[in-house]
């Protein structure tokens, strides 16, 4: 009460004077302390100025020293959940960090010039990269759960502007690529090619079609799309075709879409023995400067070891690998490999579909023996649905009458099959002198890239799959989104790889037929889950979804908003460091 009527008095001219204080001890020590006091500053009858203290404040904290001063200054202070409300919480990291790579990327001015239906392209391929889902829920995403929509302005995107987007971005398709092709490939080096379907839902989609599926939808109607990479993985073209194409076709499209689209003369394409056939050999034999490197099929590799052919064991005597010629394959090499880890998976696996197939078959001979399955159509039926099982058929001699059923394995044929267990043959077009056996047989096995690109697009980290657009176009325009999204996370993997279980240093390796092996550093982020730095490390979704909670709020405070980000973890910061770049507080 005092002090209020004090401070009625003359608040203005009341204030806190820091007075210091200096004493002797009795051992003749020196000691100095501060003293606060509350002063008021006046003038007496006569005008002249004077000081009276009203009150010693040593007693209190520093805190509610500066508080008073304060509120002699005429400040006024409240309870602080009076004063400070956060009024939203978006999360923000994961986009932020998609963003900054992007940036450095290019990925804006590589989409094309500047418009609404870039921006809304844009914010397609940074949603599919950090959270895939439906275009309907990715627009109700950018409405209020993600700065993303906020910051490039499509937060209230209509269905039919996405759907323009989507129009507008496919029309440009050929010109991205282009720029890609001119960052990534380059005349006589590596492109790698391979081909993956999609199944779709519903029945109106225009390319869907029945045809092999490589998702295991056996009856689902699919799309299929073939990826074009450089050597490392990096997406460079996507092409779709309908459901039924043949792996030869689309590798042929593949072949155009270089030499054409992308104005390379001389390249070297990469791919499986599937995808190469005699036919498209051929083909590239009449291009100047095409060559190729794919592989031989098993019989293709049983007819070079075939009595006294050119591919024989002693030739593993000394070294996994070994070139030779042979006169059904002018003018290329066939580098003979014989991987020792795969011979011996192989061998297991057969012996596990023999016995499998050894058990199923005996519990038909005992049925026809006791008299409950008769006839030869009804036995050759239930020993085909056996066979079609386990895909061994051919290791067994069956004899079918009305009334018997006997079978006995053809070890002739599985001793053949288990000589040339683990040994593959690389079939190249390219000379010794631009790629030796080493060069070529690595080439071969880093087509182990396009497949890791393919996998990460369809389901770990994109979810390309499954298909529900219907017009030819859009179904381009959701697979470009998705090839664009893999660029994306291509680069975000490898800068963010020390904070995941990725391997870094991989080491080289000392033969290119041995399995890869993980690297001193690789096998300790594995047991222990930290890094070096002992930050914790995680999977690459779960690293995105940790970034996630990196929060954009808005505060009110005085009556005013502010915006401000939830102070980083040490793993977000670290983040945003291996990314090159502060944590952006908007994207733009």
């Amino acid at each position: 009460m005092w002090l209020d009527e004090q401070v009625e008095q003359g608040s203005a001219r009341m204030h806190i004077d820091n007075a210091g204080r200096q004493y002797t001890t009795v051992g003749g020590e020196r000691r100095a302390y501060t003293c606060y006091l509350l002063r008021r500053s006046f003038r007496d009858e006569h005008g002249r100025p004077r000081k009276e203290t009203l009150a010693n404040l040593s007693s209190l904290s520093e805190d509610a020293i500066a508080a008073l001063r304060k509120i002699l200054k005429g400040a006024t202070l409240v309870e602080a959940q009076q004063a400070f409300r956060t009024e939203r919480s978006v999360p923000h990291g994961d986009v932020a960090a998609a963003h900054v790579m992007a940036a450095k990327l290019g990925l804006r001015k590589l989409l094309g010039p500047a418009c609404a239906a870039r921006e809304i392209a844009y914010a397609l391929i940074l949603s599919r990269a950090v959270r895939p889902e439906s275009k309907l829920s990715t627009a109700g995403w950018w409405a209020g759960d993600t700065t993303l929509g906020t910051d490039l302005g499509v937060a209230g995107a209509s269905t039919d502007e996405i759907y323009a987007a989507m129009d507008w971005l496919v029309s440009r398709q050929r010109q991205i690529e282009k720029g890609l092709a001119a960052r990534h490939l380059r005349t006589g080096g590596i492109a790698m090619f391979d081909l993956s379907s999609a199944w779709v839902e519903g029945t109106q989609c225009e390319l869907a079609a029945f045809g092999y599926s490589r998702d295991g939808k056996r009856g689902r109607k699919q799309i299929e799309y073939g990826l074009l990479t450089d050597p490392v993985g990096r997406p460079v073209a996507i092409e779709v075709f309908a459901g039924n194409i043949s792996d030869a076709v689309s590798f042929k499209t593949a072949i155009t879409r270089v030499r054409d689209d992308f104005a390379i003369a001389n390249l070297i394409l990469v791919g499986d023995r599937g995808m190469i056939t005699k036919t498209r050999i051929a083909e590239l034999r009449q291009l100047p400067g095409m060559d190729w490197i794919t592989a031989l099929r098993a019989p293709a590799i049983a007819a070079l070891a075939r009595d006294d052919g050119p591919l024989q064991m002693s030739l593993f005597d000394e070294h996994n690998l070994a070139e030779i010629t042979h006169p059904d394959y002018p003018g290329e090499r066939l580098i003979c490999c014989r991987n020792p880890f795969l011979a011996a998976e192989r061998a297991r696996k057969r012996q596990d579909l023999l016995a499998a197939t050894t058990k199923d078959l005996t519990k038909i001979t005992e049925a026809v023996d006791a008299g409950r399955l008769t006839g030869a159509d009804k036995i050759g039926e239930r020993v085909g649905k056996v066979i079609n099982k386990h895909k061994v058929g051919k290791h067994f001699i069956r004899e079918v009458t009305d009334t018997s059923f006997a079978f006995a394995r053809d070890e002739e044929k599985i001793a053949t099959e288990a000589a040339l267990d683990g040994i593959y043959v690389i079939r190249t077009s390219v000379p010794a002198d631009t790629l030796d056996s080493t060069s070529t047989v690595t080439a071969y096995k880093n087509l182990k890239y396009v497949e890791r690109d393919l996998r990460i697009t369809k389901t770990d980290d994109l979810n390309l799959r499954p298909i529900y657009h219907y017009l030819e176009n859009r179904v381009r325009a959701h697979v470009l989104i998705c090839m664009l999204a893999a660029y994306l996370t291509w680069h975000l993997r490898q800068a963010l790889a020390e904070l995941t279980y990725t391997d870094q240093d991989i080491p080289p390796a000392q033969d290119p037929v041995a399995p890869a092996q993980r690297s001193a550093q690789a096998k300790t982020k594995d047991a222990t889950k930290c890094n070096a730095d002992n930050l914790p490390v995680r999977k690459y979704q779960d690293l995105l979804n940790h970034l996630a909670t990196l929060d954009r709020q808005t505060i009110v405070f005085g009556g005013q908003k502010i915006e401000q980000l939830t102070t980083p973890t040490p793993v977000q910061r670290r983040a945003f460091e291996l990314l090159g770049a502060p944590v952006p507080l908007t994207l733009q």
